[in-house]
């Protein structure tokens, strides 16, 4: 058994975490993410300030542990790199010294595409050509770096851009030597990074059902324990508040997916397979995930500088609230007009008793987007709507920055080690060297997409009871019309400019009602906010699960996206909060 603990599963999050997990319980590996996709343009920008392209936040944890962690036989995997993981790698060797602690450290390169020829760098998502010079390109790099790194002695490996599941995966191999054709062991490896990748997510955190979660207040954070093959047991030190059930894995599982096919450099994991067990308190084992061969392409995250923005953010009071935000813009427009902007979005967000009303402009031109802009928001004061006043007082444009995912030949990408500042000799390539023709690969369910799938499901599948799609008709004691979220759990998130909603029940006979109500075209009903986008819908019998993914719904992605709920982290609550019919029998 190999136990990988997480200590961080964002740039920001808890400092005190690697202590806790350090000094909580017997754990073999450390880990710790810190780079989501906005990450990598927040790193820029410091750069470009000079300041370090890698995440200081990352010391000051290992220096309340690196010693322990030495005497112990921790190991510390971290891909707080960031942009220069060579140079977060000598920071970690002169804390070392001046610890006057002997640590071998090894950083992972070779994901810095910048300034290559990536043909155009074709948007992955919409087969657009890359429209300015990149700022950065980092390819998704898979865990065999790692495992290389630690079987040549490292005590900390500093990666760069890597997947998040190769955190866990890199170390596995490097415990259980697994091969590019241990498949099945290796997907489960990326399942179980993926339960603990987002920290305390699997532990309770933004859980639907939180007053099911004790003492969230001192959450701990998860660890997995990783058998060779590949299975792995979810659990987190005692003692600490939270909760590991299969509802808090099942949310995480849905967490940022798309397709039941999940693809990685080291392997595609089929989420369609995982059987999840309940073995006791906050123990939850993940089993029978089968694995199929890499794609011949790596994921690479560019950035680029778009232009400038500027938000001005009204409340909306009482009555008549759709009528005031009319007046509201015509107010704004007639001081400056709408048309003299890149782009304008509005976005009117109700509350209770009130509503706030969220202009953003966006332009190449800095003036134009700053204070002329938001000056001539507040000049409407006195000539407005009744009730006037704003959350944000004029200010000047900011640059954005657009994240486009593109893909890249894996053979085209070379990951290089250095341990102690020197070059291994020899590295696996990026993709892992695996079998890409191996054959009998068992494709998914397929998606439902919108247009064309019937109005009660999916296409041949059945009506509502009642014959008319709606799903009120129930020969068993009726239904009640309450909130979807009176038996339904979700986690939703972004992916680009792409959210992904993944909804969830507890019992086989509350998933085969949601499978055939939450059709696409009934959630573009809840959530109109989806009704004009492509969402696709995909099923995880096995999780008792449905995963849409709305395409597009964050625009350019999280940096240039105007909406308040910029990553999509509330949509699946918005879902929840929705009146629906649901058969009594199921309450």
């Amino acid at each position: 058994m190999l136990r990988v603990a997480n200590c961080s599963g964002f740039y920001g999050d808890r400092l005190s975490a690697a202590r806790e997990m350090v000094e909580g319980g017997p754990i073999d590996v450390l880990t710790g993410d810190w780079l989501a996709e906005l990450t990598m343009l927040i790193l820029a920008g410091n750069r470009l300030k000079g300041r370090p392209g890698y995440a200081p936040t990352f010391l000051r944890q290992l220096e309340e542990v690196l010693g322990t962690c030495l005497e112990r036989g921790i190991k510390i995997v971290s891909n707080a790199g960031g942009l220069d993981p060579a140079g977060c790698a000598g920071a970690v060797a002169e804390l070392a010294a001046r610890l006057g602690l002997p640590v071998r450290v090894a950083h992972v390169t070779g994901d810095d595409l910048t300034g290559h020829d990536l043909g155009g760098a074709p948007n992955a998502d919409t087969g657009e050509p890359l429209p300015a010079p990149a700022l950065t390109a980092n390819a998704y790099l898979g865990g065999r770096p790692i495992a290389a790194a630690l079987s040549a002695g490292a005590d900390v490996v500093v990666t760069g851009r890597v997947t998040d599941a190769a955190l866990v995966t890199g170390p596995g191999i490097w415990r259980y030597g697994w091969g590019p054709g241990d498949l099945d062991a290796l997907a489960g490896s990326v399942v179980a990074g993926h339960v603990i990748e987002c920290g305390c997510q699997a532990t309770g955190g933004n859980y639907a059902f939180f007053g099911e979660v004790p003492d969230l207040a001192h959450c701990g954070f998860p660890l997995v324990e990783l058998e060779a093959d590949g299975s792995s047991v979810v659990t987190k030190h005692p003692g600490t508040g939270g909760l590991v059930s299969v509802g808090t894995v099942t949310a995480q599982l849905l967490y940022e997916i798309a397709s039941p096919r999940y693809p990685g450099p080291d392997v595609v994991a089929r989420f369609d397979t995982i059987r999840l067990e309940q073995q006791g308190p906050d123990r939850v084992r993940v089993s029978g995930v089968r694995g199929e061969t890499p794609p011949a392409t790596l994921k690479v995250a560019v950035n680029y500088l778009a232009g400038y923005r500027n938000t001005m953010t009204l409340v909306l009071t009482g009555l008549d609230i759709e009528a005031k935000a009319r007046l509201a813009q015509e107010a704004i427009w007639a001081r400056v007009p709408k048309e003299s902007f890149d782009e304008v979005h509005v976005e009117l967000t109700p509350l209770a008793g009130t509503a706030l009303l969220r202009v953003t402009v966006m332009d190449t031109d800095r003036r134009r987007a700053g204070r002329a802009f938001s000056s001539a928001v507040v000049e409407t004061g006195l000539a407005s709507y009744p009730g006037f006043y704003g959350l944000t007082p004029p200010g000047d444009a900011s640059p954005y920055g657009v994240y486009w995912p593109t893909l890249v030949p894996a053979e085209a990408v070379r990951a290089r080690v250095w341990l102690d500042g020197r070059e291994l000799p020899t590295v696996p390539d990026a993709s892992g060297d695996g079998d890409r023709e191996r054959s009998g690969q068992q494709a998914p369910p397929p998606p439902v997409r919108r247009p064309g799938a019937p109005e009660g499901g999916a296409p041949g599948g059945p009506r509502g009871a009642d014959g008319d799609g709606d799903g009120d008709g129930d020969g068993d004691g009726g239904t009640v019309r309450v909130a979807l979220g009176s038996i339904v759990g979700a986690r939703s998130g972004d992916k680009g400019g792409n959210a992904n909603l993944g909804v969830w029940v507890r019992t086989a006979e509350r998933f085969g009602w949601l499978e055939d109500y939450l059709t696409v075209e009934r959630l573009a009903r809840l959530l109109p906010c989806t009704a004009e986008l492509n969402v696709e819908r995909f099923e995880l019998p096995n999780l008792l699960a449905l995963n849409f993914v709305v395409h597009g719904l964050l625009g350019r992605g999280v940096a240039a996206s105007p909406r308040l709920d910029a990553q999509a982290k509330a949509l699946g609550e918005e879902l929840r909060a929705v009146l629906a019919d649901i058969p009594r029998r199921l309450l």
